[in-house]
This record gives structure tokens, C-alpha cells and sequence, in this order.
């Protein structure tokens, strides 16, 4: 498990690199939506990524919920913070969620132990 962070972040970094090559102008403009969205405005970055933890969890979308984490333990968004946006997407998504929740606390686990 500790090589998690690192082994999703080398999958994910290959992947783009490999769909960005073959320079589709939709899928770029989609990744420059994706990246400008999530920048300083009339919401912080912390509450843009909360945001995106929620609908990505609620979405059931694995690969976007360790995103989202990792960018809230890299913003300093505690584990207090992040387990509250959690249990809002819980209640919003139901119980089909519980499943990414477990991966979500296990990936938030991996980070910290990644700092030690």
C-alpha cells in the first residue's frame, strides 16, 4: 500500500501523457476546462477541490476521488475536512458510495503515510 500515491500518479501521468500525443483538439480543450476550473476565483482552491471530492465520490469515480485527495493533503486540507465532505457525499450518494469510501479513506491513510 505504501506505493500506492506513487503507483496511481505514474499510472495517471503516462496515461495523459499518451492520450494528450495523439493531440485531439475536444479531449485537450476538455483536460484545459478541467485544469482551469479548479483555479483560484470566487472560491478557494480548498473549496473548489471539497467540491470535487463530493461529486467525484458521488459519481462513484475512483481514479477522481485519489485525485481530489491528494490535491486537498497537498492544499492542507486536514483529515477532520475531508471526512466531513465525505460524509456529505455518503448522504448525498447513498449507500451504493460505501465501497469508494473505504478506497477514499485507504488512499488519504497512504498519503499520510507517505509524509512519514
Amino acid at each position: 500500500m505504501a506505493n500506492q500515491v506513487e503507483e496511481f500518479n505514474a499510472y495517471r501521468k503516462k496515461m495523459n501523457d499518451r492520450i494528450l500525443s495523439d493531440n485531439n483538439k475536444v479531449i485537450k480543450r476538455i483536460f484545459n476546462l478541467d485544469t482551469n476550473a479548479y483555479m483560484p476565483g470566487a472560491l478557494d482552491v480548498k473549496t473548489k477541490e471539497l467540491l470535487g471530492l463530493v461529486a467525484s465520490t458521488v459519481l462513484r469515480c475512483d481514479d477522481c476521488i485519489k485525485y481530489h485527495l491528494e490535491t486537498c493533503y497537498k492544499e492542507g486540507l486536514t483529515k477532520e475536512q475531508v471526512v466531513e465532505a465525505l460524509g456529505i457525499a455518503t448522504v448525498v450518494g447513498g449507500t451504493i458510495v460505501i465501497p469508494h469510501l473505504r478506497r477514499a479513506y485507504e488512499f488519504w491513510d497512504a498519503l499520510e503515510e507517505e509524509k512519514s
